[in-house]
């Protein structure tokens, strides 16, 4: 039996809080929960361009293990938060003191995960204890994580040439990197040359445009962030409702991508999408064009066909929304309800993805910023209203055995 749980949508969240670089001169802040985001986003791009030899169970085992790598890694990093990165791996070289550090850390993460049910539990319990992480997943993971650190340590590299760390810090960046380089994608990645590594690149600055632009919070998030937040919680559902493996992976992905084209657009709230009649339409429509001549026409034209068809599915182009159920029955791409998703389309050989769950996770993840907010004395009548309206539309919402209205509820 899984059960979600107040507690650890807000240990997600917690994320928010983490600033990284903090011993250094920072142009902007730089959060966990962003990096780890952008960490995934290209764990995604190696995914897709180092599974190819891998039968159809393979590649999707593949993923999922993907997926889990690298919520089991930043749950970790979320309990020894305190620990700086040098002192860590000295104590990761050190195997009894590592063992006693990650028996410490199961400790603290068991009331908080274990109610995602044991299966889950387990696997998290597995990743932890196992001293060597050289699978492929590994490698992917491990490829993603330093690329994102990099990216981050290069926006602030010129601001802190009074270091004497700096130097070293790159040129242990640059010999790192360099031991990915068999990895397909990766120097494209590195040198964001090409379509993919541009779009790489390009997710990163989404770490740079905070929601609630209007609106003063504590602690204020960004597009990047959320999506994060989103793709873990909409996993979490889907183990919820018991999705296969293949439609629990399309959630997590939907979920890291949705907020996509708001590279383009930039975060726009829904009272000012729907303050004008078809103004919602307009900007979907001008998103669409937008996102199909930046990133997949480009991505198609260089022979990246597969991860622009994939971005589609996510977002839902097909279908119409990102927060359309789909399937693929007999190669067409069709539009479902979730009843129909659950009682018929359940199965890896759909390719099935949720739409109205994703939503609620979105919404979900919307209200949690906005009560954290006020919980942290930030009051507003912009924040109240959203509180007021968030819990309000989903008070009878239920999906699957979830009643999200009683999730709401437990927000007092």
């Amino acid at each position: 039996m899984v059960s979600i749980r107040k507690s650890l949508l807000q240990f997600v969240f917690a994320g928010s809080y983490m600033k990284r670089w903090n011993d250094k001169l920072r142009p902007v802040e730089l959060l966990e929960v962003d990096k780890q985001a952008h960490k995934m986003i290209v764990a995604w791009l190696l995914y897709q361009q180092n599974s190819d030899d891998l039968d159809d169970t393979s590649r999707l085992r593949l993923g999922s293990d993907i997926i889990e790598g690298g919520i089991f890694d930043y749950f970790y990093r979320l309990v020894i938060t305190d620990i700086k990165p040098p002192v860590f791996y000295r104590i990761k070289d050190n195997a009894q003191h590592y063992a006693q550090l990650s028996a410490w850390v199961l400790d603290e993460l068991e009331p908080l995960v274990q109610p995602l049910g044991e299966d889950f539990w387990g696997r998290m319990r597995g990743w932890v204890q196992r001293p060597e992480k050289n699978s492929r997943a590994d490698r992917i993971l491990d490829a993603a994580h330093l690329f994102a650190s990099n990216w981050e340590f290069r926006l602030i590299e010129s601001l802190n040439r009074f270091d004497d760390e700096i130097e070293d810090i790159g040129a242990s960046f640059d010999a790192k990197l360099a031991g990915f380089d068999d990895l397909k994608g990766m120097d494209s990645l590195r040198h964001a040359t090409g379509a993919v590594g541009r779009f790489a690149a390009l997710c990163g600055q989404l770490r740079f445009q905070k929601r609630w632009s209007q609106t003063p919070r504590i602690p204020e998030t960004s597009v990047l962030g959320h999506m994060f937040l989103v793709a873990c919680y909409s996993y979490f559902f889907s183990l919820a409702v018991n999705a296969c493996g293949a439609r629990r992976q399309n959630n997590f992905f939907i979920g890291l991508f949705h907020d996509l084209p708001e590279l383009l657009t930039r975060d726009i709230i829904s009272p000012v999408k729907k303050s004008v009649e078809e103004l919602d339409a307009v900007i979907k429509e001008y998103e669409e064009a937008e996102l199909r001549r930046k990133v997949l026409n480009p991505l198609e034209e260089e022979g990246f066909g597969g991860i622009a068809a994939r971005l589609s599915y996510y977002l839902g182009l097909e279908v119409g929304s990102e927060f359309t159920e789909a399937v693929v029955d007999n190669g067409n791409v069709l539009a479902v309800d979730f009843e129909l998703l659950q009682s018929r389309y359940n199965h890896d050989r759909f390719d099935p993805r949720d739409g109205r769950m994703l939503k609620t996770c979105d919404t979900l993840a919307a209200f949690i910023e906005a009560y954290t907010a006020v919980r942290n004395g930030i009051s507003s009548d912009q924040l109240q209203a959203a509180l007021w309206r968030l819990r309000d539309k989903n008070r009878r919402t239920v999906i699957g055995p979830v009643h999200v209205g009683a999730l709401f509820a437990d927000f007092d």
